[in-house]
């Protein structure tokens, strides 16, 4: 199986301009997700998307491969999406397209192989991660994503808000009497799928919960989820950044 990794990364963000260049312990945050992403033996290529020649000539700079994307794409979706189909123009072909967040310093390769093995099913159009839920503070805190599955392991909904509600039990005991999920943000695709769904116009329960996922589902799309033990941390401000020099 052929499967290509891309790794957007924008320069502009509201709350953290620059953000894939911004220095962890030495290394700057894209090379950071560059190389732990080169590490997944499962991958045949990774590639940086990114909409900033400054971030192009860095990823260049220290051997990776990067490229250039257009200014108006409002998700990383839509810049893999441009990446792949300027591939396959170019007469390159893969089975499998992973959209690995380039915020992510520290994802664990290991996560990227289980997307990539949700893809032995020939079944699979779409694939990504969730992880249980061990405190109230991420359950009721609204920046992180929950997701609820069904039993046979594909997304039902994603939502800012605990999801489902308990109602026989207070809030503060819910997480001991239901196993909740929080959703991590790694996605596989079906090239002919991803190249479907980023021409979707925006539905309505995802405007509501400004989560890009929910319109996929909306249009009949399903979602394979792999439970991972792996902790994530998205670095999506300064405060966040130093939470994570802390930490490491």
């Amino acid at each position: 199986m052929k499967v290509l990794g891309i790794i957007p990364a924008r320069y502009s963000s509201s709350r953290f301009p620059g953000k894939p260049l911004v220095v962890i312990n030495g290394k700057s945050m894209i090379r950071r997700v560059y190389e732990q992403a080169m590490s997944c033996p499962g991958l045949s290529e990774v590639i940086v998307a990114t909409d900033d020649s400054s971030i192009e000539n860095h990823v260049t700079g220290f051997g990776g491969r990067a490229m250039m994307t257009s200014i108006h794409h409002k998700s990383g979706t839509e810049r893999c999406s441009e990446v792949y189909e300027k591939l396959r123009q170019g007469g390159l072909k893969y089975d499998v397209v992973v959209n690995i967040q380039g915020d992510e310093p520290y994802i664990h390769p290991g996560q990227i192989e289980q997307i990539i093995s949700c893809f032995d099913s020939s079944k699979t159009m779409i694939a990504s991660l969730m992880k249980k839920i061990i405190s109230v503070e991420e359950l009721i805190n609204p920046n992180v994503v929950k997701v609820l599955a069904s039993i046979s392991g594909k997304a039902l909904y994603f939502s800012r808000a605990a999801i489902p509600f308990l109602r026989d039990h207070d809030t503060d005991s819910w997480i001991d009497h239901f196993n909740f999920f929080k959703h991590i943000g790694i996605y596989g695709y079906r090239p002919d799928v991803l190249m479907q769904i980023v021409k979707l116009p925006p539905s309505p329960i995802e405007t509501a919960e400004s989560l890009e996922q929910l319109r996929w589902i909306d249009n009949g799309y399903e979602i394979t989820l792999r439970e991972t033990s792996f902790e994530s941390f998205a670095i999506d401000s300064p405060a966040d950044l130093l939470k994570l020099t802390n930490r490491h």
